[in-house]
């Protein structure tokens, strides 16, 4: 369950970066927001809390 998260979480920052035609009037702010949740996501993953 824990691994299915982590790659929706990868597949979101991917689909949030600016670099895309869709995205590139946001900004930074929901890819850096992603990133933040990825973070957290793997710190939890390598304590074992997920």
């Amino acid at each position: 369950m824990s691994t299915v998260l982590l790659i929706i979480l990868i597949l979101l920052i991917l689909g949030a970066v600016p670099a895309w035609p869709h995205s590139r009037s946001w900004g930074y702010a929901p890819s850096g927001l992603l990133s933040v949740l990825l973070v957290v996501m793997i710190v939890l993953l390598l304590t074992g809390r997920v």
